[in-house]
């Protein structure tokens, strides 16, 4: 048979889909740890480098409005007497009243790459700048975690494609954009009668063949368990707000995954900065308010914790295009009805001490990692990221 470019393509994608399926489906057979309800991680990327300062405003820094007078916002939402919140991050706000925002500022790695490939593939890699990884933090936690476990803890990113942070050497998480979508895709008879044929000379195109056989074999399990057993929560009609509900279905239903991926962007804000930055703030912050909703009112707020991060920072001063180019550090969120510490961990950036107009980082994101794996999936962080330098204590 020969496969027409167009075909090979789909039937990549759909391979790809399928590469963790085998295990993740053994995962669900005779398993009673569900019980306890382990925690489960949710991270979302802010593709693209959102530019911090517009996002945790420190509302009493002259120099910030000194170097924005364009763009800076003056209508922040307030966190404290120093800082707020950009007004287009509402529900942040009410989480943070709540005790269930926690917010670390100044996150970076020495040496900041402002290539968005290249510093992307640092946070996803959690490599040093000057060091090139093929494997992700979060696939290597696959491979530590189920390295001899007869049900391996599986991770799924909602996506066509699968980022580098969730791809390890030996275990792969398991991407795809929509479980009914996966589901009658993997019933076409063309894709079938492929999955028939998967002995090839190239081994390439066999691994394809097999892979799509597995997805065959098992779309109909996942795109059950996706359906969502109590009644249905609202969400935006937007893409972040029905990738948001397919995780909380999953997370609602019994399959024993502990970590979703997700991304929105892009944040490459050089032009036009307030109106671009407002309509992707705007999404997530509905998005995000209807999945603590649902999740709060399944009682699984507790044990999910929703984390953010984007690849760098802006610049301190904007520029001509009432926009800002790419910096260096930047803050991260933290989501969840389980912190142990809430609201602002750390100080906010100091303006006065800049490397030529670039924040100096003061805290590694690799730092985070550790303590998130150590501290809430329970993974031994120093095999993974080879990690010896303490954790914060957030959870």
């Amino acid at each position: 048979m020969i496969i027409k470019r167009r075909e090979f393509l789909k039937i990549g994608s759909l391979a790809s889909a399928s590469l963790f399926i085998p295990n993740f489906l053994k995962a669900l057979e005779g398993d009673q740890s569900l019980a306890a309800r382990p925690n489960v991680l949710v991270v979302l990327q802010f593709t693209g480098g959102n530019d911090g300062l517009n996002t945790i405003i420190p509302t009493q820094n002259d120099i910030y409005f000194k170097e924005r007078r364009k763009i800076a916002v003056q209508n922040s939402l307030k966190l404290t007497d120093e800082a707020g919140i950009n007004p287009n991050l509402s529900a942040f706000k009410s989480l943070y009243d709540a005790g269930e925002l926690a917010i670390l500022n100044n996150v970076g790695y020495p040496n900041p790459d402002k290539s968005h490939f290249r510093s992307m593939d640092i946070w996803h890699s959690a490599s040093r700048s000057d060091e090139y990884l093929e494997t992700g933090w979060l696939g290597r936690y696959l491979d530590e975690a189920c390295y001899d476990c007869p049900h391996p803890t599986q991770a799924l990113e909602v996506d066509d494609m699968l980022s580098l942070a969730l791809k390890g050497k030996k275990n792969k998480a398991f991407a795809f954009k929509e479980p009914r979508k996966l589901y009658q895709l993997s019933q076409e008879n063309y894709f079938k009668a492929l999955s028939e044929q998967h002995s090839h000379e190239e081994e390439t195109v066999s691994y394809l063949y097999e892979t799509l056989g597995s997805t065959i074999n098992n779309a109909d399990y996942i795109f059950e368990k996706s359906k969502v057993k109590s009644k249905p929560a609202e969400y935006p009609n937007t893409n972040l707000g029905r990738e948001f509900k397919t995780i909380s279905s999953l997370i609602k239903s019994d399959i024993n995954t502990r970590v979703y991926y997700l991304s929105i962007g892009s944040f490459d804000t050089h032009v036009n900065q307030h109106d671009k930055q407002s309509k992707l703030f705007e999404e997530i912050n509905g998005a995000v308010a209807a999945f603590v909703k649902d999740l709060k009112q399944q009682g699984l707020f507790k044990n999910t914790m929703l984390m953010t991060f984007s690849e760098f920072g802006r610049r301190v001063a904007e520029n001509a295009s009432n926009g800002t180019d790419h910096g260096t550090a930047n803050q991260m969120f933290f989501i969840s009805g389980g912190l142990k510490k809430k609201g602002l961990l750390n100080a906010l950036p100091d303006l006065g001490n800049l490397n030529e107009g670039d924040l100096i980082y003061t805290e590694d994101f690799r730092k985070v990692y550790a303590t998130v794996l150590k501290n809430w999936l329970q993974a031994d962080e120093s095999k993974i990221l080879g990690w010896k330098n303490g954790l914060y204590d957030f959870v």
